[in-house]
């Protein structure tokens, strides 16, 4: 996994969004933060600088402070929302999707969309906190990235 500049975040690689909005989680990625274990995961809105998404999962952050705002939505960490339905909490948007065997997981062009998302474009990733794998659409880390052609696309 390579950074991109001294000192600068680790990135896995690119990923792309394919047909029916299927993401690919980078199999390093996917092992580190042990989705293995997860059959649902959450996405929440990335930071206003680097946009897309962070994925992580309810065992990931039950334990901190995002997992305690959580708590006071059982909707979302019980999944009885909709699959893709957003949920705004103190101006970040929460949704949540099925991780598949296959190291992938689905979003809607509708919840892209509530992301700031293009269909048919793609994301950098990259490691967030321990907290959160980083799905990175835009800003700084985003274009350092695309100077780098070796980086490999999922």
């Amino acid at each position: 996994m390579p950074q991109l500049v001294k000192g600068g975040k680790y990135v896995f690689g690119w990923s792309e969004i394919r047909e029916r909005g299927k993401i690919t989680i980078p199999e390093e990625a996917y092992f580190e933060y042990k989705f293995n274990k997860d059959k649902k995961g959450i996405l929440m809105s990335g930071s206003k600088t680097s946009g897309g998404f962070g994925l992580s999962s309810y065992r990931l952050i039950k334990n901190s402070s995002i997992g305690k705002i959580l708590d006071k939505f059982p909707e979302l960490i019980n999944y009885s929302l909709e699959e893709g339905e957003i949920i705004k909490i103190q101006e970040k948007i929460y949704c949540w999707t099925i991780i598949s065997k296959d190291k992938s997981f689905l979003i809607s062009e509708s919840t892209l969309k509530s992301f700031k998302i293009e269909v048919n474009r793609k994301l950098l990733v990259g490691r967030g906190s321990g907290l959160a794998l980083s799905f990175i659409a835009k800003g700084i880390i985003y274009e350092e990235a695309e100077k780098h052609d070796q980086l490999p696309i999922y």
